[in-house]
């Protein structure tokens, strides 16, 4: 595939999915991934590491958004847990990537694809329960710390292996366990997700997977540009549209292309 092609397809696949990110609440990273593996013809690891790079755009954009529009007063509160979070989930990106590294290309495809087949379940599930500000009862703050640590492994660990920023994770850890507002945790997990995919990012760099320029001009730029127009869309149309109804197909969806990719034979 030519230069311009891939950018002209960059963009018309960033915005959509970017759009449908915005309406559901999140960054659609999940939605590009078998959009990177087979439209694009990439490796698993490359497309896990290209993923980062505009989750990352996404991500960092999302926050400026928010940090201008949104009173953020609310977070100071949370500062102990959300870097509780970051240390864990920093710790588990780093050594997810390790781990990535020492299985083969096609171990790796198996194990991203039934990461993406758990995230559309998740996405199918989060559409039937309402969540609540649950939380657990800690008898400590040093105990509820070393929780938000253990979980802030699995989430990095989460976010490495797809190269997501992971709130489909994060939002119903810090609902469910730590009792966070539902509208709180979406901006506390673009937060937390920041230095985790910096991480990640920083060890994908180390093991030579942005070497390629072209990849980055022509496809991540393109596509993570594309990704924000269509996440300020997405936003915007939020209200007319049916978000719920929406992460049921989208998860069924994800779900499908996993399969489809999972039980295709390699060329």
């Amino acid at each position: 595939m030519n230069n311009k092609k891939t950018s002209l397809l960059s963009l018309v696949i960033g915005a959509p999915i970017g759009c449908l990110g915005g309406l559901i609440g999140l960054g659609g990273a999940e939605f590009r991934l078998p959009f990177l593996l087979k439209t694009f013809s990439k490796t698993a690891k490359k497309a896990v590491a290209l993923n980062m790079l505009i989750s990352l755009i996404t991500v960092a954009s999302a926050i400026y958004f928010r940090m201008n529009n949104f009173d953020v007063s609310p977070i100071y509160p949370q500062i102990l847990l959300m870097i509780s979070l970051i240390v864990g989930s920093t710790t588990g990106a780093y050594f997810g990537i390790e781990l990535s590294t020492k299985i083969s290309d096609a171990l790796f495809k198996k194990v991203l694809l039934i990461l993406l087949l758990i995230m559309g379940l998740l996405l199918i599930s989060e559409s039937f329960i309402t969540f609540g500000s649950m939380g657990i009862l800690f008898s400590s703050l040093y105990m509820m710390l070393v929780v938000a640590i253990l979980c802030g492994v699995l989430i990095g660990i989460i976010s490495s292996l797809l190269g997501v920023a992971g709130g489909e994770v994060i939002i119903p850890i810090l609902i469910l366990i730590f009792g966070i507002d539902v509208k709180l945790a979406g901006t506390m997990s673009l937060i937390i997700s920041l230095p985790t995919m910096l991480v990640g990012i920083t060890r994908h760099a180390k093991n030579k997977m942005y070497t390629k320029k072209s990849e980055i001009k022509y496809l991540v730029i393109p596509m993570g540009v594309s990704s924000i127009i269509g996440a300020s869309i997405g936003a915007f149309l939020v209200i007319y549209a049916p978000s719920e109804l929406l992460k049921i197909i989208l998860g069924a969806l994800l779900i499908f292309t996993s399969i489809k990719l999972f039980t295709e034979k390699e060329e």
